[in-house]
């Protein structure tokens, strides 16, 4: 017999989810340019460059996607709720909607190595089996994961052990074996490369540095913010923010300082390594939780809110966005298009990224004044629900 019990109240569309989707895929797109899309060739630094590549990387890297993430549990609650309240079980529809973000993963790699899509297709299907469990049972989760357990062991080991090597699964050997075809391969070189070295790679490096675990613990934290209903403002949400806001800036301020001092006190290469991996993760998240509380508290209570509203097209096409920044930035980056990584330093990269984020920004609100959903997340949404008679929100 079916336990599970939905929500008693409607969950409207979210628009601080969207304004947050939209902030978290430019800040990846405008890093991902930046990066040269995975081609780490670039041409003698100079010091403006030096300071774009440390500031985007302190305030982007890890955090964009933690939040792109979160939201995509989010989304997995909304989803599922909305049809258990007609009495539908959306974990089956699920598994086959994951198939096809699978399939938009394996389009990514023809143009871009970096493909995000297929990883969180898998971990989707990983948490689904927690989305009617309890709340307590789905936090107990959460907090295993968040404590990253494959890290935590290789610690204790490289502890017990200090001639233990960090874990190494070969994506380093992956990663090499693309850059020739980026360098000066044709585009189909670039798309053989991607689905040969590029598919593999991402999951092998996404378990080498934490990233599964983490991206899981994401998914359950965004399923339980969806519970909570702590996007909408409503109740005593604001105050929650704020307090989000105050006490991520004290864990930042701890664990910051902690993550460039406390592994180089610890004797071992695997458990320095392990260890910087956990502090990371967690100085991250609370950089990201502060983005999430202070960005949904200036929507929701303050002036900004008029400014705020002009991202949320971004983010409601944010799947559209993320492929479309990986062909056209392998156009602009890599050989068989003009090839500019060789005389793009990190600003110059940086400006053409912005750029490429405000064409996407206007064609998404071109776009979305005569369609509901942008041309990707209309396919996916289509092909998601096709031969099924099921109601479709």
């Amino acid at each position: 017999m079916n336990s599970y019990r939905p929500s008693a109240q409607a969950n409207t569309r979210v628009d601080a989810a969207d304004l947050l989707r939209g902030v978290a895929v430019g800040g990846i797109v405008m890093l991902h340019f930046i990066e040269h899309l995975n081609f780490y060739n670039f041409p003698e630094p100079t010091w403006l460059d030096g300071i774009v590549w440390d500031v985007a990387f302190f305030l982007l890297s890890s955090k964009m996607y933690a939040i792109f993430a979160m939201l995509f549990g989010l989304t997995l609650f909304i989803q599922h709720d909305n049809q258990a309240k007609r009495g539908f079980d959306f974990r089956p529809r699920f598994v086959w909607r994951m198939v096809l973000l699978f399939g938009f993963g394996l389009l990514d790699l023809l143009f871009f190595n970096g493909d995000i899509l297929t990883v969180y297709a898998v971990c989707g299907v990983l948490v689904l089996p927690l989305v009617r469990a309890s709340s307590r049972v789905l936090l107990a989760f959460a907090a295993l994961l968040a404590l990253q357990p494959v890290e935590l062991a290789y610690f204790i080991g490289g502890l017990v052990n200090p001639q233990l090597q960090p874990l190494n699964l070969g994506s380093g050997e992956l990663f090499l074996n693309i850059m020739p075809a980026q360098e000066g391969g044709s585009w189909l070189d670039v798309a053989v490369a991607g689905l040969r070295y590029g598919l593999p790679v991402n999951f092998t490096w996404a378990i080498e540095h934490g990233r599964m675990t983490q991206t899981l613990f994401l998914f359950l934290l965004g399923v339980w913010i969806g519970r909570r209903r702590f996007l909408y403002d409503e109740g005593g949400n604001a105050l929650l923010w704020r307090r989000t806001m105050l006490w991520s800036v004290a864990a930042f301020a701890v664990l910051c300082p902690l993550r460039y001092t406390l592994p180089g006190l610890v004797s071992g290469e695997c458990a320095s390594a392990s260890l910087t991996v956990m502090l990371d993760m967690w100085k991250n998240l609370s950089m990201t939780l502060f983005y999430v509380s202070s960005l949904t508290y200036l929507y929701h209570r303050t002036r900004a809110r008029g400014f705020l509203t002009f991202i949320l097209p971004y983010g409601k096409m944010s799947l559209t966005n993320y492929i479309g920044q990986s062909v056209v930035g392998g156009f602009v980056f890599y050989h068989w298009g003009l090839g500019l990584y060789a005389v793009s330093g990190h600003a110059m990269s940086l400006a053409l990224g912005a750029a490429f984020v405000l064409v996407q920004f206007t064609f998404c609100r071109l776009w979305l004044r005569s369609h509901k959903r942008g041309p990707l997340e209309q396919l996916w949404h289509r092909a998601t629900w096709v031969g099924s008679a099921k109601p479709k929100r």
